[in-house]
């Protein structure tokens, strides 16, 4: 039996190197025709898009297109595009503050009967920067010379400042937001609204296509004077809103009493008084101090910061009303007897609608004082304990008749 096998053994190896070299060249041979009829080129481009990209990476350089795409397909027929393929390139490891890094791409198919077999390219470089934002002063600026014959005022924007965010070492360099104001030979007041431009802190332009400022634009208001002429007006406080149930406004005074205002000399000859912005009671109970900038007509401005202060006093509101009230005796001797000439009186109070408020339902009762008083008519005023804020106005009817006796005694 040992015979027998090692005779087979010796027939399997018998030429080996022969039979190796033949078995490697068929697979090669089948492996080459197969892919010689399946094998294709995809002669679009597939973009790049990052994967893993962290909330503070920013890619200041393009990623690119993959080409030259070779890829083998189980069915020929299949219809092959840019949607069949996917490029990326994994960013979860990349240190933003490291400038320029180079990534392996990654390509593969979105279909399981392609194959990716080569691409190009295999990696790319891309340029960094950590993102970063930054609150900086909006200005208003006047681009260009100024017409000839005329004169500008201050410039007002409606926003005080922009957040702008990018890269880091571009947002490093902005100093303000500015906003580019044309003048127009018409000689018209500007009033629109502007696109804003960054600006490093010589007034040189900061771009970024990886740069947002927010807002993107902001309303400008710019007089332009033809006749350029001051006046001195008074300032009237604008209030609007109700306050607090029970209260009203008791005074409004404003400091300064009287402002400067310049303009056009057609246009300040229609002004009279310089309202200030509202100033809201809405609600209030106690006195309200707002400091608020002057509502004055397009084309005129205050000389100097054109705020004022407004102080506006509020107090409980004073009304009247009429309670049905009883009458009680006061000082009363058990061996007397009291008759009243009516048991009851219609009572006027007056005091703040809340304190007011709380004694409306309540049980309200007059005092008639009869200490010490002898047998007979009595001419007696009631008198009331009423809480502080309330005062009493008015009884009726008013003095009370009461009349006292001494009972007969009964006989025993």
């Amino acid at each position: 039996m040992i015979r027998g096998l090692v005779g087979a053994y010796r027939l399997i190896v018998r030429n080996w190197p022969l039979k190796l070299g033949a078995l490697a060249l068929s697979t090669l041979l089948y492996s080459g025709l197969v892919l010689s009829q399946t094998t294709r080129d995809f002669a679009g481009s597939v973009p790049i898009v990052p994967v893993n990209q962290s909330p503070q990476l920013m890619i200041l350089s393009p990623l690119g297109v993959v080409t030259d795409i070779r890829y083998v397909a189980s069915d020929p027929g299949l219809r092959i595009d840019s949607q069949t393929f996917s490029a990326t390139v994994d960013l979860t490891r990349v240190d933003p503050s490291s400038g320029h890094v180079t990534v392996p791409v990654s390509v593969v198919s979105l279909d399981d009967r392609v194959q990716v077999l080569d691409f190009q390219p295999q990696q790319i470089t891309i340029q960094l920067d950590s993102k970063a934002s930054k609150t900086v002063p909006i200005k208003a600026v006047v681009s260009g010379p100024i017409p000839s014959g005329l004169a500008i005022g201050n410039a007002v924007v409606d926003q005080a400042s922009a957040t702008v965010t990018g890269p880091a070492s571009v947002i490093s360099q902005i100093a303000e937001a500015d906003a580019l104001v044309v003048v127009d030979n018409s000689g018209i007041d500007v009033n629109q609204t502007i696109d804003l431009v960054a600006v490093d802190a010589q007034g040189n332009q900061v771009t970024s296509d990886a740069m947002e400022i927010d807002p993107r634009s902001v309303l400008v208001k710019l007089p332009v004077f033809t006749d350029r002429k001051t006046r001195t007006v008074p300032v009237s406080p604008v209030v609007v809103g109700t306050p607090a149930a029970g209260f009203e406004v008791a005074s409004v005074t404003v400091q300064p009493l009287v402002v400067q205002v310049e303009g056009d000399a057609n246009d300040l000859s229609s002004l009279n008084e310089a309202d200030t912005a509202p100033v809201s009671v809405s609600g209030a109970s106690s006195t309200v101090v707002e400091k608020v900038d002057l509502a004055l007509p397009d084309g005129i401005q205050p000389l100097g910061d054109g705020t004022v202060q407004v102080t506006i006093v509020l107090r409980p509101v004073t009304s009247t009303r009429t309670f049905d009230a009883g009458l009680i005796l006061v000082g009363a001797s058990p061996d007397k007897t009291y008759t009243l000439s009516t048991g009851h009186v219609l009572v006027t109070i007056g005091g703040s609608e809340a304190d007011l408020d709380r004694l409306q339902g309540g049980t309200l009762v007059l005092n008639l004082d009869v200490t010490g008083l002898d047998d007979g008519d009595h001419r007696i005023v009631p008198t009331a304990n009423l809480t502080t804020g309330l005062t009493l106005l008015g009884i009726s009817p008013s003095p009370v008749v009461v009349t006292i006796s001494t009972p007969t005694p009964s006989p025993s």
